[in-house]
């Protein structure tokens, strides 16, 4: 079945009703999660060969997060699907107001490789939930994982409700030249700017998880040996390829030396004397990636780190001194295990610096100081983030998750991917034992004295 067959199949099926009902819709989430457990082990495998994760980072970070969202819209949705009832404004007396969520029909959901698994099968969970039809894209970076995502949803549901499209650059454009009711991407600014020109066509709703330089400051109030794990933990988690993941260290001068030392034996208490000889320290994606993230190394002081394996298509976990803004490093997102240190004196330099960059996916502010910690986050502008800590805000179902500006528009997990999925109908029910004159013509003195008592 050719992609434009499959999108028409799916239109057909979406507005033969059966994807609506909420029985329905959570017995499919039932179904989705429970061949994620099944087939769980492969999972891992093809993660492990893919991107060289560990079980224990692959559950983590992939499929123990995707079952703990599958479980939370179940439990959930019911409610979510309810119509909700609203005040109703005096003037459409009598009458009542209530909102209805719809679904938008057949949604196309496109995922990066760096949590290949996770940032497919969570916006999926959503688009179900929500009540929609779903194709599926899977990184052709991560073949393994989009070979199973393939299998495991072919195993669960007919292609007509949800399917999946493998393929590379070929295979993207096709999808986007269709016309979707909803759009959900992540991946790069670049193509993100792509989806939402190609959206534009058909004025399809777009969601964009994308990325940009993420700060994380720390000031010498920090607890420096905890904020030194901490942002060891977030930096190096899949080797640097987490679109959250700190970008660059803006540290105060003060406390630059001990804390450089603190974060280098967190590095080799996480990962070894030789990160490289570590087995459970994941690999870059591909040679080509590897190459990028390599060339940015040229040239710098490296302050720990810095070995590479070509073979393996590894980079240890790497810290590089003596950064200035003009830096190559400084001008891309890095996306991999390397992280830029830059001082500042006082924290409005911090602040600035920040704020003449592109607004990032997410920061990250270490401080025992309240009056710093309100200063940064109401003068910042950033898609999400930590106080005293890196990357969690995003393992929740409880908060939304997204960017703002360049790193993205609108937000996913839990109640938020619900309504990401869904339109929101507005509606008044009036009755018609009543039927007040005074919005009918002719238009006269008196009516216009009681319309300026509702309205005001």
């Amino acid at each position: 079945m050719n992609i434009g067959e499959l999108v028409k199949k799916q239109r057909e099926y979406f507005n033969s009703g059966k994807t609506k009902p909420v029985d329905f819709r959570l017995e499919m989430l039932k179904e989705l999660k429970e061949e994620v457990k099944r087939q769980e082990g492969r999972i891992h495998e093809a993660l492990k060969r893919d991107l060289n994760k560990s079980e224990f980072e692959s559950y983590m970070t992939e499929t123990g997060l995707v079952l703990s969202e599958i479980g939370y819209l179940e439990k959930h949705l019911r409610s979510y699907a309810r119509p909700k009832r609203h005040l109703t404004p005096l003037a459409h007396f009598h009458g009542k107001s209530f909102t209805v969520a719809e679904p938008y029909g057949v949604a196309l959901v496109m995922s990066p490789w760096n949590y290949p698994f996770m940032l497919c099968m969570e916006p999926l969970a959503g688009a179900i939930a929500a009540g929609n039809c779903c194709i599926l894209k899977p990184s052709a970076y991560a073949p393994r994982v989009s070979a199973v995502i393939r299998e495991l949803v072919e195993a669960v549901f007919p292609p007509e409700y949800v399917a999946v499209v493998e393929g590379g650059r070929e295979e993207n454009a096709a999808l986007l030249e269709q016309r979707f009711d909803y759009i959900f991407f992540t991946g790069g600014v670049k193509v993100g700017r792509l989806v939402l020109e190609k959206a534009s066509r058909y004025l399809t709703p777009v969601t964009l998880e994308l990325g940009g330089k993420s700060p994380c400051i720390i000031d010498e109030t920090a607890d420096l040996k905890t904020a030194a794990r901490r942002l060891a933990f977030g930096k190096f988690l899949n080797a640097g390829q987490t679109c959250v993941a700190p970008d660059y260290l803006l540290i105060q001068e003060s406390v630059k030396e001990p804390f450089l030392g603190l974060l280098e034996k967190a590095i080799k208490k996480m990962y070894g004397e030789n990160p490289l000889e570590n087995p459970a320290y994941p690999r870059i994606v591909n040679e080509k990636h590897f190459e990028r993230v390599s060339g940015l190394l040229e040239g710098m002081e490296i302050r720990t780190g810095g070995e590479r394996n070509r073979e393996t298509l590894q980079i240890a976990p790497t810290v590089l001194n003596g950064v200035t803004a003009k830096a190559p490093v400084m001008q891309e997102e890095i996306f991999g295990p390397v992280l830029p240190v830059l001082t500042f004196r006082e924290i409005g330099e911090a602040e600035a610096f920040v704020k003449e960059r592109e607004k990032p996916l997410a920061c990250y502010i270490f401080t025992r100081d309240r009056k710093t910690e309100r200063r940064l986050l109401s003068s910042l502008s950033f898609g999400g983030g930590c106080i005293n800590d890196t990357i969690i805000h995003l393992a929740t179902s409880r908060m939304g998750f997204g960017g703002v500006g360049n790193s993205g528009m609108g937000s996913y997990h839990g109640k938020k991917s619900f309504e990401t999925f869904s339109h929101e109908k507005s509606i008044v029910k009036k009755y018609n034992w009543l039927d007040m004159p005074i919005r009918y013509q002719p238009y006269t003195r008196g009516k216009e004295r009681l319309l300026k008592l509702f309205l005001k």
